[in-house]
């Protein structure tokens, strides 16, 4: 073993003793264009290379100057074939009498934590069912060419045309869920497989990019409800969530009635995230990160759509259905994607372990077969969340093992019922423009 090593030393020499070192000197290593990270104790310099990580810099700089290892098991099912992208990033390892992880965090609760992944690799809770996900994509063509058979057997009437959009929204809500499951990996063994599905269920069936909701997405799993790192919750000036509102309060800062925020929420909110936010940034997205390819599977949806449905209603009328349809799937991804979130914790970084991260951060919604469905088993967000590459229809199984160890740990599993998830949005909002408020007026 050699001796305890310095800030700016190279990569590690094949067969030479690695350097080793302390917690203070690779907290010094968290800056822009100078990372490192630990994995399994030993040290990476990631600076140079984060701009090739598959996920995005930004991921993988969320992780900057800590203990990424549960991180590292949670994004990645062939562990072996990563490491080898690893390798010439090796500059050292932990000092022997360093705790693996930095900072108050609790080593029996990792412990505990990382044998709980480990039993459910053993049951091969890991493991997709082919017809589970084959079930998923048949059922959401099945919808789409029922809207379209609507149109085409009754006419462009208010009520086919109104069934029609509540069908497509529907099967776009699925598609949401579906090439979520993708983008996590879970589908298929080969990543290859499931990024080539992904492009295919986001673009041509959806006009969305794979690339730019895997850059987003990735992001708020690995540090999920933390400003400036999730962008789920940077939401301000608009909207103001957790220690924001206590911040924005003092500063006299005042863009929108915030007290209220909970009002206009059902106005800017559900309707329009879909609709507006997400095409805008999703466009975007493809035209500065040049991903041509996502560019053209989005085309091929718009085409799609409009051929089908102009015949019927002229363009003006294709384009009013396509909006509907739209604003009727922003509500859906609203409500359901944030029930488990928005009333939880949200702040800043807190440097916490990866179980405890994520635990503060998410909750569940009770179970059903039509919630189960309906939330693409999102109601499960606590067992998502501690796995994301896990397929959904195993969560059922591996939740009574997290349900123990937050027992034997004292961490709080939360189930709400899915109606009173979706009342605590509203109520949560409605703290945090009260919070607002009396930092406003007191300060």
């Amino acid at each position: 073993m050699g001796g305890v090593g310095e800030p700016g030393e190279g990569p590690a020499q094949p067969g030479a003793p690695l350097p080793t070192f302390r917690w203070e000197q690779i907290r010094q290593h968290n800056l822009p264009g100078d990372k490192w990270l630990v994995i399994e104790r030993r040290v990476y310099d990631i600076s140079r290379w984060a701009q090739r990580h598959p996920g995005g810099s930004r991921l993988i700089g969320h992780h900057g100057a800590e203990d990424a290892t549960d991180a590292f098991h949670a994004f990645h099912q062939d562990l072996n074939f990563v490491r080898k992208f690893l390798q010439p990033l090796l500059i050292g390892e932990l000092a022997p009498e360093e705790p693996s992880q930095d900072g108050p965090q609790d080593a029996q609760l990792v412990e505990d934590f990382r044998a709980l992944r480990q039993a459910a690799e053993d049951m091969k809770l890991f493991e997709a069912k082919p017809a589970f996900f084959a079930l998923l994509l048949g059922h959401i063509l099945a919808m789409e060419v029922l809207a379209w058979l609507l149109i085409y057997l009754f006419g462009p009437g208010w009520v086919p045309s109104t069934l029609a959009a509540l069908v497509l929204a529907t099967s776009q809500a699925q598609c949401w869920c579906l090439q979520h499951d993708l983008g996590h990996t879970s589908v298929f063994r080969k990543s290859q497989w499931n990024h080539v599905a992904q492009q295919f269920v986001m673009g041509q069936l959806k006009g969305f990019s794979a690339h730019w909701w895997n850059f987003r997405h990735f992001q708020h799993h690995a540090k999920p409800n933390i400003f400036h790192k999730d962008p789920d919750v940077t939401v301000a000036p608009i909207f103001l969530l957790g220690e924001s509102s206590i911040e924005y309060g003092k500063k006299k800062r005042r863009y929108l009635p915030y007290n209220h925020q909970h009002l206009y929420f059902f106005l800017i909110g559900p309707p329009l995230l879909t609709l507006v936010n997400f095409e805008v940034e999703n466009l975007a997205y493809m035209l500065v990160c040049m991903q041509w390819a996502d560019l053209l599977w989005a085309a091929s949806f718009y085409s799609r759509f409009f051929l089908c449905y102009s015949p019927f209603y002229g363009l003006p009328g294709a384009l009013l259905l396509f909006v509907a349809v739209r604003v009727l799937e922003s509500h859906w991804f609203v409500w359901i994607t944030q029930m488990n979130h928005i009333p939880k914790e949200i702040g800043h970084e807190k440097h916490r372990d990866w179980a405890s991260s994520q635990l503060a951060a998410t909750c569940n919604v009770e179970p059903s077969l039509f919630t189960d469905w309906f939330s693409g088993h999102l109601n499960f967000q606590i067992e998502h969340h501690l796995f994301p590459t896990m397929p959904r229809h195993n969560y059922r199984r591996v939740a009574p093992l997290v349900k123990a160890l937050c027992a034997k740990h004292g961490l709080n599993y939360e189930v709400k019922p899915f109606l009173t998830a979706l009342v605590d949005i509203i109520g949560s909002l409605k703290k945090s423009g009260d919070v607002w408020l009396e930092a406003y007026l007191h300060q």
